[in-house]
């Protein structure tokens, strides 16, 4: 108990005290919210027609439902391929972890959407951070650690991560793109969902040791120790 406490509760605590800092910091009257509509302005007026589609790719794929369909299908994955149980629970729990973090933060902090036309219906929750970017963060970022983690080609994982990393940025500019948030909203979701993915690692994947080796350290273990 006193290790899920301080690998788990305390880290997450912490986490939401930041995110609610971070929440008074964009809303202060100080903050220059001016700037961030000039942005979210660019971005109205470069609308187009393939350009809006694309948009609404994006912001599909990081839905509630779809974050909710892929990740447990990449958990049933896992668990039907006898991968660790730390795997699809570290996964799990890092979507879990961030969405909740987004949820009580929304509730916390009081910011309107960007002066500019929404093209999405409007959830009755704060601008920041953005839901969508943040568990898309913590949704592809964490398959692409779990690859990354069971990999044996350095130009697979490189491929990955780099698929996997621009999906949550794409997410990103998408939001923003159609309205739906100020660039320091998507600048939390990433604060956020990495920090769930941090903290999910140490508490979950790095639990009582190290997660496994790779294959590729293996066979050089292997191949060390018929050297010697």
């Amino acid at each position: 108990m006193r290790q899920v406490l301080l690998r788990l509760v305390l880290p997450l605590v912490a986490l939401y005290g930041l995110m609610l800092l971070l929440g008074q910091v964009v809303t202060a009257s100080w903050w220059p919210a001016a700037g961030e509509d000039q942005v979210n302005k660019a971005l109205e007026e470069a609308r187009s027609g393939p350009l809006t589609a694309a948009s609404l790719v994006f912001s599909t794929i990081a839905d509630t439902w779809s974050v909710i369909a892929v990740c447990a299908f990449a958990v049933v994955i896992l668990l039907v391929t006898h991968r660790p149980w730390r795997e699809p629970l570290f996964l799990a729990g890092a979507v879990a972890a961030q969405a909740l973090i987004f949820l009580l933060t929304t509730l916390a902090v009081d910011r309107h959407r960007p002066a500019v036309e929404h093209m999405d219906v409007s959830p009755p929750t704060s601008s920041f951070p953005s839901g969508h970017t943040s568990a898309a963060t913590a949704l592809y970022c964490g398959l692409a650690l779990l690859f990354a983690l069971r990999s044996t080609s350095g130009r697979w994982e490189a491929l990955v991560w780099t698929v996997f990393v621009l999906i949550p940025i794409g997410v990103a500019l998408t939001r923003m793109y159609r309205g739906m948030h100020h660039p320091s909203d998507v600048v939390g979701s990433f604060v956020n969902a990495g920090l769930c993915l941090t903290i999910m690692y140490h508490a979950v994947l790095r639990w009582r040791g190290a997660p496994p080796p790779r294959p590729t350290d293996e066979r050089k273990s292997v191949s060390l120790s018929r050297a010697r």
